[in-house]
């Protein structure tokens, strides 16, 4: 498949990327930054240089071609909750209407664990929540093939290939490469259709977990 990863800059996309190709398929790069364009072309990976403040159309114009969109963007733990509202829902409820806008049907995004579950949510991290959850259900609500994935707090340790996977779990960590794995395995996995799911480090291997989610 040609896979479009919006946020393929960050810790989680660099790695969904490299998975991608090892798995077969054609990752773009959806990035902001020129010289992240050119970063990801001399690695030999195509990429488009989109910003998700910008129109509808123009985010479509990147992802044309694609089969399907992993959205992993997010405006990052130093910024304000503007740059929330404006990136991780605003920017992913745009990127939604641009998939639809250029064919794809298969959209994959990347959540927080519990934000499904407004009395769960980290009152620290309200803002992040917020955003979290009306993405979730605008993708839900949106007609595209979907899988919403929620991981714990994320560790940037080498994977272990083992989660727990499930609509509901417990508090927990899991290493930034496990999830990157979990959203490759996802993405042509007819189990994880149409679903969202809690990720958190765990005893199953990351393809036995996503066919029993």
């Amino acid at each position: 498949m040609n896979v479009a990863v919006v946020g393929a800059n960050g810790q989680i996309g660099k790695q969904v990327v490299g998975f991608l190709k090892d798995d077969g398929h054609t990752p773009r790069a959806i990035v902001r930054k020129e010289e992240q364009v050119q970063s990801f072309e001399q690695e030999g990976v195509e990429a488009a240089l989109v910003d998700l403040e910008g129109t509808v159309e123009q985010i479509s114009n990147g992802l044309k071609g694609a089969d399907a969109v992993v959205f992993s963007a997010g405006s990052g733990g130093s910024t304000g909750s503007d740059k929330t509202l404006l990136i991780d829902l605003d920017g992913a409820v745009k990127t939604m209407e641009a998939a639809k806008e250029a064919g794809i049907e298969r959209f994959i995004i990347v959540s927080a664990l519990q934000a499904h579950h407004r009395e769960n949510w980290n009152d620290s991290l309200k803002p992040y929540y917020v955003a979290k959850h009306f993405a979730d259900r605008a993708l839900e609500e949106s007609g595209l093939t979907y899988t919403i994935i929620r991981p714990g707090g994320l560790l940037n340790e080498e994977g272990t290939g083992k989660v727990s996977a499930a609509e509901n779990l417990e508090r927990g960590s899991i290493p930034r490469e496990d999830v990157a794995r979990t959203i490759v395995a996802s993405l042509t996995e007819p189990s994880a259709y149409n679903k969202g799911f809690d990720l958190i480090s765990g005893s199953t291997g990351i393809e036995e977990a996503v066919k029993n989610v």
